[in-house]
């Protein structure tokens, strides 16, 4: 049996960790790991484009960038099924709830991160998908409704234009 229960894998946002087997409610999956950076080190390492730090304490982030950092694939999601969470200054990736296998394991980076880095517009997670295609069927129906009901003024067939 594997040692860990995810694989790396292609997800829609990128890479991302899949569960291969049955992970229980509030397993422990992997410790983000990396070098430790002062507040100054972190700032200019995010002006240089570094999108994996991981804010510990207010003088204290991890630097996620390095491969063997294999927490730095759990992908963001608005709904997720894992949470971050910081015990001794070490940051560990455990899950909120039972995760069936092939589920692709993720957890909240949080507002700060959402809005200064992914933009909620630009948001990927499935949630965030499912809404935006549920306002674009709305606009598309309102838009229909609209042209009806002028048809209709108009003294037009309903089902045809011209």
């Amino acid at each position: 049996m594997p040692r860990r229960p995810f694989r790396l894998g292609r997800s829609l946002t990128g890479l991302g960790l899949f569960a291969t087997r049955p992970i229980k409610k509030k397993t422990r999956l992997a410790e983000y790991r990396g070098p430790i950076l002062t507040q100054e080190e972190a700032e200019r390492a995010e002006r240089r484009g570094n999108r994996y730090l991981y804010e510990v304490s207010r003088n204290r982030t991890i630097d996620g960038t390095p491969r063997y950092n294999i927490a730095r694939y759990f992908n963001h999601s608005c709904n997720p099924n894992a949470e971050s969470v910081i015990w001794r200054g070490r940051v560990f990736i455990r899950t909120l709830r039972d995760i069936k296998p092939g589920e692709e394991i993720t957890y909240d980076y949080g507002t700060d991160y959402l809005k200064n880095v992914i933009g909620r517009s630009k948001c990927k997670c499935s949630r965030c998908r499912r809404r935006r295609a549920k306002r674009a069927r709305e606009r598309r129906a309102s838009k229909r409704r609209g042209r009806a009901k002028s048809a209709r003024r108009q003294g037009r067939p309903r089902g045809r234009r011209g």
